[in-house]
């Protein structure tokens, strides 16, 4: 008999607000408070300027691109993004913020395209409009029939769990959460009587285990646990100690597949006690495109992942990733040039955790993650 697999997609950054906005078949105001740039339709210009002209309006599909057709062909579970973007008309831009993000609600099948069965809310732009847009994202969302995750109108909304019904008769369940590193400020946290995220307001021990209790209240037998979290850096390929400490504990609390993210490029890979860790998914969809300064971390190269899990044990089995790379404001699959500097560069970047990623054999493009102790079993026919 087979081995019962569960498989997941899981991204980094989905941001369909500002620049990408804009190009959509419903752009927003493009009004923006930052420094040096006041209107979200110079961030197209930029990525034009980069690598050739963006038609608009363009389809809804469009900013996903190459994305799409790779998830149908894998056909997963459940497909969890973290998305990173207000979706709303408030122009209640939150104080202290130095970007804000919004997506025009008329543009919400921009995310129903891509079939997130999960779209993680506890990050650093969610509220980027204030708690009247946070309030109107959640309606959008639910409105559209998508389901948020770490964040809500209460304290008790937002640390609420998602189920996903998987093909084995399981569930994978969904927590959202962030912390203050990835640029979450601590009153952003939902209260008994106040909108916001579920905010950790440490890497401690004790938050560790107040994530573990809550998964546990409602696990069920043949469950599998996912913590999303958006933690971290924007750059860089060190993971600090009370990343790895934390995530290592969330797994010997009985959680399967660390899902970290905020980084806008991918970060190491572990596998603990057989359980995925993923300390940063890097950017997904973005507007970044015709930014420089960070070249040198190639963050036009945007990653999926396609763990599989033992549906009865929620071990990883393996770890299929998709490279691609983001052009004119579209994602495309990444040549065989730009897949080997991902190899090498998450090889090197996985040596303290002994992980490596190679080219899987044959024609599709995609990458694999190996690991120390791992043994590859070939699959039997069902």
């Amino acid at each position: 008999m087979s081995q019962a697999l569960v498989t997941l997609a899981l991204s980094g950054d989905v941001m369909p607000g500002r620049g990408v906005d804009q190009i959509l078949p419903h752009p927003g105001d493009p009004e923006l408070r930052e420094g040096y740039i006041r209107d979200a339709r110079d961030y197209v210009a930029l990525a034009e300027a980069a690598n050739g002209p963006v038609p608009g309006p363009v389809d809804h599909t469009w900013p996903w691109g190459a994305a799409l057709g790779v998830m149908e062909a894998v056909a997963p579970d459940a497909r969890i993004i973290n998305l990173e973007t207000s979706i709303t008309t408030s122009d209640d831009f939150a104080p202290g913020k130095a970007v804000n993000y919004r997506m025009h609600p008329r543009n919400v099948p921009c995310l129903t395209a891509a079939r997130p069965d999960v779209c993680a809310l506890a990050n650093n732009h969610v509220l980027d409009f204030g708690r009247r847009g946070l309030e109107e994202t959640l309606d959008v969302l639910r409105g559209a029939g998508l389901r948020p995750a770490g964040a809500g109108r209460d304290a008790a909304e937002a640390r609420r769990p998602v189920a996903v019904a998987t093909k084995s008769g399981g569930r994978v369940v969904v927590l959202s959460c962030g912390t203050a590193s990835s640029g979450i400020p601590s009153w952003w946290a939902a209260t008994e009587d106040r909108p916001g995220v579920d905010f950790v307001p440490d890497l401690s021990v004790r938050s560790a285990d107040a994530l573990v209790r809550r998964l546990r209240a409602v696990r069920r037998d043949g469950d599998l646990l996912v913590v999303s979290i958006h933690w971290g850096s924007n750059w860089g390929y060190a993971v600090p100690p009370a990343q790895t400490a934390f995530a290592r504990r969330l797994v010997d609390g009985g959680v399967d597949v660390v899902h970290g993210h905020s980084s806008h490029h991918p970060r190491p890979v572990e596998v603990y006690r057989g359980r995925l860790v993923l300390y940063g998914c890097g950017d997904l969809i973005d507007d970044y495109e015709g930014i420089t300064g960070y070249e040198r971390y190639r963050d036009d190269l945007r990653l999926l992942y396609f763990p599989s899990l033992d549906a009865r044990t929620g071990e990883l089995t393996g770890l299929r990733i998709a490279p691609l790379r983001a052009r004119r404001m579209t994602l495309h699959r990444a040549s065989a040039a730009d897949a080997d500097w991902l190899c090498e560069t998450l090889t090197r970047a996985g040596h303290a955790f002994g992980t490596a990623v190679e080219p899987t054999p044959g024609p599709d493009g995609f990458l694999a993650l190996r690991w120390s102790g791992h043994v590859v079993r070939r699959r039997t026919a069902s």
